[in-house]
């Protein structure tokens, strides 16, 4: 293909477009005259790239082509209408969409954290090697370290602290996703080993009724979002091993973007159960309310990715950006 020649001949029709792209309020002919241009251009932009491939004039068709783009369909302004759909839609449809993931993920931590508890228990020179028995008993005592944690700060400051600890355990989840996955399996480790230890003294102490009176209210919701982090961390390595259909650099940039998303919404999950750590686990309320609260929530959030994600999914919603907000995929030989 000759390309002076081609832009020569098109020259008229890519000014055309240019001026119809940057009319505010084009007329009903003016607007059918941009959608021709458009699909027109578009197909010049491809036959350039495969045909006679110049960096100077395919950077030229590619702007007109988005500008041109943004004219047909609209630019669209991000707005609470986004915010809304993202918590009713797109959060908890990959939530569902990865439940093979994090469910798992929970259970086998679960298993590990009651086997870790019984070995400290049952084993009197496991618990000697951690600590000295006066400590361990100063750390276990009624009015022990393990209970005023929750009730020796102002409560706000407080729930601002194990938000931002919680959020920063589930960031280091999703990340660690980009390296295989193998430091997702570190963080789980020693999550499972510290809340292990915790239950283990408490009971040695015969004070487990206690310690999970304190633990549940809020540990449940905080515990789920951190095997979600855990959970797609686990995925991205894996889609890093097999991207199945599609390229490795497609298969990652589907799976990052939605991880994105997914770490707004787990660090609102995260901050709910801030407030209940802060707020609800040091009150004055029965232990049984307490741990009720912490039951709904833990309730609220399963329906929500379950059911809700469900819908969502069902309805062709995988977590990721709108088609409108994706870039286009050009088309290879096979």
């Amino acid at each position: 293909m000759d390309l002076d020649v081609f832009v020569a001949t098109h020259q008229g029709e890519w000014a055309r477009l240019d001026e119809l792209a940057r009319k505010r309020r084009p007329t009903g002919e003016e607007a059918d005259e941009l959608v021709a241009l458009y699909q027109r251009v578009t197909g010049h932009l491809a036959k350039v790239q495969a045909a006679a491939p110049d960096p100077t004039l395919e950077g030229r068709l590619t702007s007109l082509v988005s500008r041109s783009r943004d004219a047909v369909t609209g630019t669209r302004t991000s707005g609470w209408r986004d915010v809304a759909r993202y918590y009713t839609v797109s959060f908890p449809a990959a939530l569902y969409r990865s439940r093979r993931w994090w469910i798992p993920v929970a259970v086998l931590s679960l298993l590990a954290t009651a086997l870790v508890a019984w070995w400290v228990a049952g084993h009197p020179e496991v618990r000697n090697s951690l600590a000295a028995p006066a400590e361990l008993r100063e750390m276990t005592r009624p009015g022990g370290a393990y209970e005023t944690y929750y009730s020796d700060r102002p409560a706000s400051s407080f729930a601002a602290q194990v938000w931002t600890n919680n959020a920063w355990i589930a960031v280091q989840c999703l990340l660690y996703g980009v390296v295989l996955g193998l430091p997702v399996l570190w963080v789980l480790a020693s999550n499972v080993l510290n809340l292990g230890l915790g239950v283990g003294l408490m009971a040695s102490a015969g004070r487990l009724d206690t310690f999970l009176g304190l633990l549940i209210p809020h540990g449940l919701l905080e515990l789920t979002a951190v095997f979600v982090a855990g959970g797609l961390g686990l995925r991205l390595g894996w889609t890093i091993v097999d991207p199945g259909p599609r390229t490795r650099a497609t298969a990652l940039a589907e799976q990052g973007r939605s991880i994105i998303g997914m770490g707004i919404g787990l660090a609102t999950v995260l901050a709910v159960s801030g407030v209940l750590e802060a707020f609800v686990t040091p009150s004055g309320l029965p232990t049984w309310a307490r741990i009720a609260i912490g039951a709904l929530a833990e309730v609220a959030f399963l329906l929500y990715a379950l059911v809700l994600g469900r819908k969502a999914a069902a309805a062709g919603e995988t977590g990721d950006l709108d088609a409108a907000d994706r870039a286009d995929l050009q088309p290879v030989a096979a």
